[in-house]
């Protein structure tokens, strides 16, 4: 049987190219097309020397393929995807123009009015562990983003059992590679180097999606959901933590709740072969290129709070890899196949 002929959408950026990096050792695919705006003409394996396996030529457009993932970045991204979709093919988005589902927010946040608002409705959030179902009959996935990924991962189950109070804190670190390739100054060596700082209090972007995903789980009970991302001086990796006070009663005391705690979490994830439900607080470097999301639950028995851990590799599941895990959903193979590498450690 012919391989699905794949194409990347601005490959030069870090989640284009972790997607390259995927796609070549993907059984069941063949990478045939790239484009990058800053690099078209160039050889793919010349613009980045790591993919010494990958010969094409980056273009301005994709060639003849059979389904597509756009990596450029938000508002650029739909108008790209829109094309494809009339031409029948398949798409998963990695920017976050098909990700919330009311139009009035894209104005809000992401400062553009939606060019096809009705692909709002149609767009599946990519999110298997949550939607498989879905996304294996969908032509159109919104890719989740990296922080809402950790986050809503950390606290499904909590919230589709209804053990938790909606008032919840979510607290992520992210390494520097969720910023992107473009040069800024926060990003520069000299300042991010030996410096954790918080930011975008007044609300980030990724908050909407968060909120979103995290209403559709018990609509009865909107959370009132506090974020504050942090940006901490490593390449990969995001680290979350999660607290929201336990209602009375639906958790047993002591040791005994830790285990019932466990139990729900690992009866959520059973069918969920990338969610690694575990018993002591996990480490970034745990999920290190691979597409794991290493996630401990516990409990704070002098305040009565749930907490949290989750960790994922921000440009793996939090954004190549679950695309190709999604990718792999729709084209109704595993959605663990070309995805079973483990972590690099150290």
């Amino acid at each position: 049987m012919a391989k699905t002929r794949a194409g990347i959408i601005n490959v030069t950026g870090y989640a284009g190219v972790e997607l390259a990096r995927l796609l070549v050792q993907h059984p069941e695919v063949e990478l045939t097309s790239v484009t990058g705006r800053s690099a078209a003409g160039q050889k793919l394996n010349a613009f980045f020397p790591h993919l010494t396996n990958i010969g094409l030529t980056i273009e301005n457009k994709l060639g003849d393929v059979d389904f597509v993932f756009s990596a450029m970045p938000h508002k650029d991204s739909a108008p790209e995807i829109i094309p494809l979709l009339e031409r029948g093919i398949k798409v998963v988005d990695i920017s976050a123009d098909f990700r919330l589902r009311n139009p009035a927010a894209y104005p809000e946040w992401y400062q553009f009015t939606h060019p096809a608002p009705q692909l709002l409705k149609e767009a599946v959030y990519g999110l298997p562990e949550l939607y498989s179902k879905k996304i294996a009959i969908a032509r159109l996935i919104a890719n989740p983003g990296c922080y809402p990924t950790s986050a809503i991962l950390a606290l499904a189950p909590a919230i589709k059992k209804e053990i938790i109070e909606p008032n919840i804190i979510i607290d992520s670190k992210s390494g520097i590679s969720g910023a992107g390739r473009s040069l800024s100054l926060k990003v520069h060596f000299s300042e991010a180097n030996e410096d954790v700082t918080a930011y975008s209090l007044e609300g980030h972007r990724h908050f909407p999606e968060i909120t979103q995903e995290l209403t559709l789980l018990n609509p009865k009970k909107p959370p009132a959901v506090t974020f504050v991302p942090h940006l901490i001086p490593m390449t990969r990796g995001i680290l979350t933590t999660a607290y929201a006070t336990l209602l009375p009663g639906k958790i047993a005391t002591g040791k005994d709740g830790e285990k019932q705690l466990q139990e729900i979490y690992a009866d959520f994830y059973k069918a969920a072969p990338f969610v690694k439900v575990v018993s002591f607080p996990p480490h970034t470097k745990y999920t290190w290129g691979n597409n794991d999301c290493y996630i401990y639950p516990t409990i704070d028995h002098r305040t009565g709070r749930l907490i949290v851990v989750s960790c994922i590799d921000n440009l793996v599941k939090g954004a190549a890899g679950q695309a190709v895990q999604n990718m792999n959903l729709m084209l109704g193979l595993p959605e663990t196949t070309g995805l079973q590498a483990l972590a690099v450690f150290p």
